[in-house]
């Protein structure tokens, strides 16, 4: 569309309006060497340049640390920016299915540590409760191991915190379930790792595209128009066009 305007233009840089008072080409030339004939001209000038405009830097990187690949499609290079959407996708649904795994597996441990060793759930048990349940036969082996050591303070009251196993492969049983869930919650970190690590690569790529689209907007030509109009005594008054490219 650009190049049909441009031919239109040039094809038109010199336009005389129609009248009935029409003039012979020798008047023309009198006309012209005739030192006595004033030339008057009225211009408009009309610039018109071919280039958008600049994008902050700024903006890109924050669109990739909220969004990994955002960055790179506000600099119109999604090509790239669209790896890091990809992957951002994958490290959520795998923190989200890891979670649900550590959850399940920690709900299954309770659940057969309440039937099989007879342990109280409740809110008092904490993280290490739990943990000591699978490394010891009962809450009477743990209480005299730890009163051997004078680590009197970490005693379990025996009845509020009771349980009892009445084989080694049942405890060896718990103590696979409760590795699953802590192993799956453990590497959640990670994941969450790779999140922040990848909008950071997003954002540090989205500057650099940000400010390779800045400078290709620098170095674009530039279209400069020009409009006038020619009054001369012998002659109609002319339309003239004038078009100018710059770098």
């Amino acid at each position: 569309m650009k190049l049909f305007l441009l031919i239109v233009l040039l094809s038109s840089i010199v336009i005389f309006p129609q009248t009935d008072n029409s003039i012979s080409i020798l008047e023309l030339r009198n006309s012209i060497k005739n030192p006595d004939v004033n030339y008057e001209t009225s211009e408009v000038n009309i610039n018109s340049f071919l280039v958008s405009e600049k994008k902050s830097v700024g903006l890109g990187i924050i669109y990739s640390l909220l969004l990994p690949g955002m960055g790179e499609l506000y600099a119109d290079s999604y090509n790239s920016g669209k790896y890091f959407t990809i992957a951002d996708g994958v490290l959520w649904g795998t923190l989200i299915g890891m979670n649900a795994y550590s959850n399940w597996q920690e709900d299954n441990y309770k659940t057969y540590a309440a039937s099989t060793a007879g342990v109280i759930n409740d809110a008092n048990k904490d993280e290490d409760f739990y943990a000591n349940i699978g490394d010891y036969t009962s809450v009477y082996s743990y209480n005299d191991q730890k009163a051997l050591e004078r680590n009197f303070d970490e005693m379990y009251n025996e009845e509020t915190y009771f349980w009892k196993w009445n084989t080694t492969d049942e405890r060896r049983t718990y103590r696979d379930m409760w590795n699953s869930s802590e192993t799956a919650s453990n590497n959640i970190r990670f994941v969450v790792g790779g999140l922040i690590l990848n909008r950071v690569i997003s954002a540090i790529n989205a500057a650099r595209l940000v400010s390779s689209y800045n400078s290709r907007l620098e170095e674009e030509v530039s279209w400069n128009f020009s409009v006038g109009f020619m009054n001369q005594p012998n002659l109609p008054t002319s339309l003239t066009f004038n078009v100018q490219k710059s770098f």
